[in-house]
């Protein structure tokens, strides 16, 4: 085994020195946060205070909204301090819990995209039992069962990365990775690797494959019914298909820049690589959802009426 060595930080090495552009580059995420959690929070707020978009599928989006919120708050703040910063250096405590943030938030993201995909599921293949399946009770169990599988095997997966010994601090990454923390150990880390793919067998594959079938379904009952239904389920079912596709676009774009080196890739197109994981489903899950949806555009348009200065 090689020489531990003890250290009470990590480096992140993936900032690219951007010179004077660190100003422009600041501001401009700056703006995108702000536009994230304005974004996301009228969403809920709309969602909350409209008791006609208090349904299972209304509130399963507020509740993805809530978790963008999430996501983007574990990793803004510390990226625009680093983009100001020529000191990359952040502490293993504080490593690891911008780790157990930000993959929470990559498997709820998952986990809640599975919920909306039965909700969609029931809605289109058993109509007349979806008020008897979807009842209050049952979201509120679907929503728990998404938030807190994900939360304790991810509290698992840490705690065996934490007591490994390293032989390094520097992370080749711009936020804190479990998989480049595990690669900094001295002893083999079998234990790690297996549990790791468990968990991503139970928290992406699973529900990315329940995803696939549910819309396969909901496919072939469209096939042979009326136009008008065909469109009233596009119209219902496309804003979750484009999430779905950005997020397992993204995601998979996050899991290979892990697996390959990244010496071997283009320094920024590693940065946008790693930032679209973090920026991109945040950002246009509003969007998606506030304007591809007639009831939830309608009563937005109707909140920012109510705000527009008399003249």
């Amino acid at each position: 085994m090689e020489n531990s060595t003890v250290s009470f930080y990590f480096n992140l090495t993936m900032f690219v020195n951007i010179g004077h552009y660190r100003y422009p580059a600041f501001v401009f995420c700056l703006l995108l946060y702000s536009f994230i959690i304005t974004a996301n929070l009228v969403i809920i707020l709309v969602t909350s205070r409209e008791r006609t978009l208090h349904e299972p599928m209304y509130m399963f989006i507020a509740l993805l909204s809530a978790n963008s919120l999430y996501g983007s708050t574990g990793f803004f703040p510390r990226f625009l301090v680093d983009l100001l910063s020529d000191n990359h250096v952040i502490s293993r405590a504080a490593c690891y819990i911008q780790i157990y943030v930000i993959y929470t938030y990559a498997s709820y993201e998952m986990t809640i995209l599975g919920i909306i995909a039965y909700d969609r599921y029931v809605a289109v293949c058993h109509p007349l039992l979806y008020h008897k399946k979807m009842t209050s009770r049952t979201v509120l169990k679907l929503a728990a069962m998404a938030w807190i599988f994900p939360a304790i095997g991810l509290i698992a997966c840490i705690s065996l990365s934490a007591r490994l010994p390293l032989c390094g601090n520097e992370i080749q990454k711009i936020f804190c990775a479990n998989w480049n923390v595990v690669k900094l150990s001295c002893i083999p880390t079998d234990v790690n690797n297996i549990y790791g793919l468990l968990l991503t067998i139970s928290t992406v594959f699973v529900p990315l494959s329940y995803v696939l079938y549910t819309y396969l379904r909901i496919v072939v009952v469209c096939w042979k019914r009326s136009a008008e239904f065909k469109g009233k389920v596009l119209q219902s079912c496309l804003p979750h298909v484009v999430s779905f596709v950005i997020y397992s676009i993204t995601g998979f774009c996050d899991i290979a820049l892990s697996r390959n080196d990244i010496e071997d890739i283009n320094p920024f197109v590693a940065v946008i690589l790693s930032l679209e994981f973090v920026i991109i489903p945040p950002v246009l899950n509003p969007l998606v959802y506030g304007l591809k949806l007639p009831e939830i555009r309608r009563h937005i348009l109707r909140t920012l009426s109510w705000y527009k200065p008399i003249s």
